[in-house]
């Protein structure tokens, strides 16, 4: 089993590359397979979930070639199967994309449930609702879901929560959808915006997209596109984050500075210097963190994908400081493990309240999910010591070369699959 060894106490310094983002990535590749003609995709994150994505494709008949490791092309006009299934696209939230873009082009789509991790209930009610004021029938069955529809009509559609993925889906079968479609209480994430933007320049009409009423009016098909993903905000914070909690001075480029504001609006509260500029973030942080208040919301709110993240920088703050997790019912899991190390965390329903402490000992800890694993790590890298990192498999899924890219701002860390090299870099780092 792969783990990360970490031996913690050093502040992490200098610039890195974010990458394209993994929540952009996936919706925009489902949606990739609404045209025959081919489609060139560039800022394509390698991470787990992408490559799982891909061959689900490939396995209901589309073409795809890796330009190089960050692009792909894909063609989409031999897809023999309408139905996706399978061991890995099931361990992944994501799949029920190719429900919108395959009722979208073909009115009928099967596929298995998702997935994804841990971290509470995802009910996919929106969705449904969304596709049969459609049109679309819609049932579970053995596992699976299916959609399907003689036709698709636009329709007026009010989501009852604010929900990512049914925007997203509702959106990609409204725009093959004949007449209009009203989205209301949509969704205003980034990446929903990158994905209208993604089926505009493939020929659909959106209007909206980015505020929380979307307009689609429906064409008659789509065509080839090149497009270059927008940068992740979550890795980069994550990495905005890792300076603050290891008292370093990191810059993160390749990234959209307003994408970034409520997570370094809250840099700033804890006491951290903040810089901007066109396309990069620079947190510096050389003294102790402040406490604060923090609640996950829907864009343009704190994003629930940071929260342990800033949970694991509070935990060093002085003071007591409140979390507030309005998102998802289940995403304290990684307290249990910041605990282990030293953390003074009570959770109660879905408040954690964090008394700071001086410092983290380094400990054995697992991933629960990918956010909360890559949070984890680091702790571990602020942390006095040693500490061994389980189920990076979680972590894998949306960072690309993540152990990676922190060697690069000075981390001793290395991923190891054995008892042998573990033993090894504990002996090269004493």
């Amino acid at each position: 089993m792969e783990q990360y060894a970490v031996y913690g106490g050093n502040p992490l310094v200098g610039e890195v590359e974010i990458g394209g983002a993994k929540n952009a990535a996936l919706p925009i590749l489902a949606a990739s397979l609404m045209t025959d003609e081919t489609v060139l995709i560039e800022n394509m994150p390698d991470v787990r979930d992408t490559n799982i994505l891909l061959d689900a494709m490939q396995g209901i008949g589309a073409h795809v070639e890796r330009v190089d490791r960050h692009s792909v092309k894909v063609n989409a006009s031999r897809i023999h199967d309408l139905v996706v299934e399978g061991d890995s696209v099931k361990k992944i939230r994501a799949s029920y994309y190719f429900l919108g873009s395959l009722l979208g082009k073909y009115k009928k789509a099967t596929v298995v449930l998702p997935g994804g991790c841990d971290i509470g209930c995802r009910a996919i009610d929106q969705h449904i609702k969304g596709f049969k004021a459609l049109g679309a029938s819609v049932k579970i069955a053995h596992g699976m879901i299916t959609a399907e529809a003689d036709h698709l009509m636009g329709s007026h559609v009010y989501l009852d929560v604010v929900s990512v993925g049914a925007t997203i889906n509702i959106m990609m079968a409204a725009v093959l959808a004949e007449g209009r479609t009203t989205i209301e209480n949509a969704a205003k994430e980034p990446h929903v915006v990158d994905l209208a933007n993604f089926l505009n320049s493939m020929g659909a009409n959106i209007k909206g997209a980015g505020t929380d009423v979307i307009r689609i009016r429906g064409v008659e098909k789509l065509h080839r596109t090149e497009y270059v993903i927008i940068p992740d905000q979550i890795e980069a914070g994550t990495f905005l984050f890792a300076a603050a909690v290891t008292k370093g001075d990191i810059t993160v480029r390749n990234v959209i500075p307003k994408h970034l504001e409520s997570i370094s609006a809250k840099l700033s509260e804890i006491g951290c210097e903040v810089h901007e500029s066109d396309d990069a973030v620079r947190v510096a942080c050389s003294h102790s963190l402040h406490h604060t208040q923090v609640k996950t919301l829907p864009y343009p709110g704190f994003p629930t994908d940071m929260q342990p993240q800033i949970a694991v920088a509070l935990g060093l703050s002085h003071g007591t400081s409140i979390v507030t997790e309005s998102i998802f019912e289940n995403r304290f899991r990684y307290v249990e493990e910041l605990i282990r190390m030293g953390a003074s965390i009570k959770v109660e329903g879905n408040t954690a309240i964090i008394d700071g402490v001086p410092r983290y000992t380094g400990a054995s800890i697992s991933a629960p999910d990918l956010r909360a694993g890559a949070a984890l790590v680091i702790a571990a890298l602020a942390a006095e010591g040693f500490s061994v990192v389980d189920d990076i498999r979680y972590i894998e899924r949306g960072y690309e070369d993540f152990h990676i890219k922190l060697k690069h701002l000075g981390a001793q860390i290395e991923k190891v699959e054995s008892e042998r090299e573990l033993q090894k870099f504990r002996l090269k780092i004493s």
